[in-house]
């Protein structure tokens, strides 16, 4: 009967005990209730190690480090985050160029552009529409390293919608198409993440940022 009191006693303990670490973290109390609850409930015949003792407040001390520097990472998360949507928000209205994997296409023209590490005889632009399926668009030979291309859904005959896109090469070299555009506005994704919308073709991380091109020049009066 006394070692099932002592358990029972010992568990609660270990439940208020978890919550002064969860509420504030005050070490020094957490363990004074422990260790009196436990030594007042102990079996006299058969008493605690002492050594439990120790081994439970290196334990709660270690729980109690574990949060601070989880608390801290939270923290410093949120600093680095509130300084990139400044610095990004300074850019908002400048031209960028991004890798995208996906655009919204209308019907205005789109200035694209892609890198390849070799030349290639015959590229082509691969777009793939909701409806799953892909149109394969030749642009002819190209060099290595950067080349543009422009995206013009109406001479295509692409209907409005959203497109999955890439760059194959006859040499099976695949690579990702840039977008060339504006920089419309800087936000915070549902995950918390910071988002970049290029006008209402994509929204991308600032990872896939690869160019700031700067502003238009405004012509003078």
């Amino acid at each position: 009967m006394s070692s099932a009191v002592s358990n029972n006693t010992n568990v609660a303990a270990g439940s208020a005990a978890g919550g002064e670490v969860a509420g504030n973290g005050a070490m020094s109390n957490l363990f004074t209730t422990l260790l009196v609850a436990q030594i007042k409930n102990q079996d006299p015949l058969s008493p605690a190690d002492p050594s439990a003792f120790v081994n439970q407040l290196t334990q709660l001390s270690q729980m109690e480090a574990l949060q601070k520097l989880a608390s801290q990472g939270s923290s410093n998360s949120a600093s680095l985050q509130s300084l990139q949507m400044l610095g990004l928000g300074a850019q908002v209205g400048s031209l960028v160029q991004a890798k995208v994997e996906q655009l919204h296409l209308a019907q205005g023209a789109v200035q694209t552009s892609f890198s390849l590490q070799s030349p290639a005889a015959e590229a082509s632009l691969l777009l793939t529409g909701s409806d799953g399926q892909t149109q394969r668009i030749a642009l002819g030979s190209r060099p290595a390293g950067e080349s543009s291309y422009l995206l013009d859904p109406v001479k295509l005959g692409l209907s409005p919608g959203d497109y999955r896109l890439r760059i194959e090469t006859d040499s099976k070299e695949v690579a990702p198409l840039e977008l060339v555009t504006e920089l419309s506005r800087v936000k915070l994704g549902a995950g918390g993440n910071v988002l970049l919308a290029l006008g209402t073709l994509a929204e991308v991380g600032p990872e896939a940022i690869t160019q700031f091109r700067g502003r238009a020049a405004t012509p003078s009066h």
